[in-house]
């Protein structure tokens, strides 16, 4: 599956870059780097011997080629097509661009669309996978389990939703996390202290999560004793008009901008 053509190496391309280098996935000469902006950890990548932005007459040896631009520009990317080898397989991480829509644009190719979170940089990335056949998946597969956990979705359609509660999850926790600190400050602590307090005490929550197993609602039940400031806050946060609506309104907002990306 290797060499891997990257068409981006921003910050998803980056991000996947560090976690494949962290978890020895690949060494840098399996890469080609097609990337206008060069960073820092790109250039360092091309020092040790990745091939960056080389001639249209490389990238016929590539076996992968990650699709890691925006959406809205995905179609530059693809002015590479005829430079490809024939059965170089397309893996897209632009949300919501339908694979029939990428596979025409890259010459009938075979192409798995990906979904990740950018905590692939440390291994501990999510991933959901579509793909119609078998050997892209494959590829997908080969590409995002050394850097965190894989989902396959049965249908293209599932990505959208996907998309909402997976991709863009991460905003969503730490748009949670400033408003915890906001609101600690506000009831009298230094804002350094509330800082401190609200992020460390999400993270090792978030850590107890995956390191148990045991399901959300018993975790939350477990240290919410009747009557206490724990069920205060929660009556409030899980109220008529707390954070179940709120999550059900800013998923089917982010589900609906995905499927407008995909034109």
């Amino acid at each position: 599956m290797t060499p891997i053509l990257l068409l981006g190496a921003g910050r998803m391309g980056g991000a996947l870059i560090e976690g494949w280098r962290l978890a020895g996935a690949f060494k840098p000469a399996d890469l080609i780097i097609r990337e206008p902006q060069v960073s820092a950890a790109v250039q360092a990548l091309a020092d040790a011997g990745a091939r960056l932005n080389p001639a249209d007459s490389i990238l016929s040896e590539a076996r992968t080629v990650l699709l890691a631009v925006k959406p809205q520009v995905w179609r530059e990317a693809a002015v590479v097509a005829p430079h490809l080898a024939p059965d170089a397989v397309i893996v897209s991480v632009a949300a919501g661009v339908r694979a029939e829509d990428i596979s025409q644009a890259f010459g009938d190719r075979g192409v798995a669309r990906v979904m990740p979170t950018t905590a692939v940089a440390i291994g501990q990335g999510t991933t959901s996978i579509y793909a119609a056949s078998a050997s892209a998946r494959a590829r997908a597969h080969a590409l995002f389990a050394p850097v965190g956990t894989v989902v396959d979705l049965a249908d293209e359609e599932l990505l959208h939703a996907a998309t909402a509660v997976s991709g863009s999850a991460p905003a969503y926790l730490y748009a949670f996390v400033e408003a915890l600190e906001a609101a600690g400050a506000r009831a009298g602590l230094p804002p350094a202290d509330a800082a401190r307090l609200a992020r460390a005490t999400i993270a090792g929550a978030a850590a107890l999560m995956a390191k148990g197993g045991e399901e959300p609602s018993e975790l939350r039940r477990q240290v919410t004793s009747p009557g206490g400031t724990t069920q205060a806050a929660l009556d409030v946060l899980m109220g008529e008009s707390g954070l179940a609506p709120l999550l059900r309104e800013a998923v089917a907002a982010a589900v609906r901008r995905s499927k407008e990306l995909g034109g």
